[in-house]
């Protein structure tokens, strides 16, 4: 246990100052590149840049390579191809909008390292129940994790903040996750992904910065699945992001087609003369958790924020009890 104590500090160090001092040169540079768009939940013209993708990347992949110098380990090695790969997916989608049909094909594709590497578990775990063996449908949902988590990642980038504050959130939970089940080397690899997080938070917290764009959503998204395949810990994890997965279903229910949410007209909220977030009268508009969260009164963007962490902190606690749960039955 104490042999692993000197990777995780190192690691979490190297995480976090990597993206801490990354953004600020990325910032300067994306300003010269005029690559921003405008905030608009803000008063006036205020323009962010993006993406901070590239930052959120560094970050991850030079956690990744301190790990996998200490284990040597094809899940590490798993974990940071495939977030490499969603980093390139993301990216050009940033730099031009693809159809709907582009992230899910292409983090389906970014999957493919955890099963060449052979870095997954056919067994899927549940609660109370224990394990079912599905050898071959296993592989389905492999493909199936890294586009949910991805995708549910970057549809809760709605505001300031949100994406990475929620990330933070999540994985650390999954970090306590795999520590209580005893998985120390990839619960290590999460708490890369919460120190990445909150380094990126310090920007993009209200009033932001720089937004992560697709291009660090996904890769974020994409980590948080693929730790969770390697790790065994997909039912929990999947507990941990529901408010992330409510928003995308409430999404896909209400649009009806896989389609990039730039691509849709309709806004699901609308500012008031405060600046205040309140739900939309457009029938036609999609439904979303913000559009739910303010339906009975408008919020401010801050506000919002909080409603959303408070799922979070939720859906963690369910977590750590689902862990408890699994921890029982094994």
């Amino acid at each position: 246990m104490t042999e692993l104590i000197i990777p995780a500090i190192i690691s979490c160090i190297v995480a976090f100052f990597t993206v801490y001092l990354m953004i600020p040169p990325l910032i300067k540079y994306l300003e010269i590149q005029n690559l921003a768009v405008r905030d608009i939940h803000k008063k006036g013209e205020i323009m962010v840049v993006r993406p901070g993708g590239p930052a959120i990347i560094a970050g991850i992949i030079a956690s990744e390579i301190v790990l996998y110098a200490f284990f040597q380990m094809n899940e590490i090695l798993a974990i940071m191809i495939t977030s490499f790969l969603a980093f390139l997916v993301g990216y050009v989608d940033d730099r031009k909008v693809m159809g709907g049909w582009f992230k899910p094909i292409g983090l389906a594709l970014a999957a493919l390292p955890i099963i060449l590497l052979g870095a997954y578990d056919t067994d899927l775990a549940f609660p109370l129940f224990g394990e079912v063996q599905i050898p071959i449908l296993y592989l389905g949902i492999i493909f199936f994790m890294i586009v949910i988590t991805g995708n549910t990642v970057n549809s809760i980038d709605v505001a300031n903040g949100i994406a990475s504050g929620f990330m933070i959130i999540a994985s650390f939970s999954l970090s306590t996750a795999l520590f209580i089940l005893q998985n120390y080397e990839i619960g290590i690899a999460s708490l890369s992904l919460g120190f990445v997080s909150l380094a990126f938070y310090k920007y993009h917290k209200i009033p932001s910065k720089i937004f992560p764009g697709d291009s660090g959503a996904l890769t974020l998204g994409a980590m948080y699945g693929a730790v969770a395949i390697v790790g065994q810990v997909e039912v929990i994890a999947a507990v941990a992001l529901l408010p992330a997965i409510l928003n995308s279903f409430l999404f896909l229910a209400s649009v009806k087609k896989i389609v990039d949410h730039r691509e849709l007209n309709e806004k699901p909220v609308e500012l008031t003369d405060e600046f205040k977030l309140k739900a939309t009268k457009n029938k036609r508009a999609r439904i979303s958790l913000v559009r739910l969260i303010v339906a009975t009164t408008p919020l401010s963007e801050k506000e919002v924020g909080i409603v959303i962490f408070k799922l979070a902190l939720f859906s963690a606690i369910l977590a750590i009890i689902t862990t408890f749960m699994m921890e029982f039955k094994l």
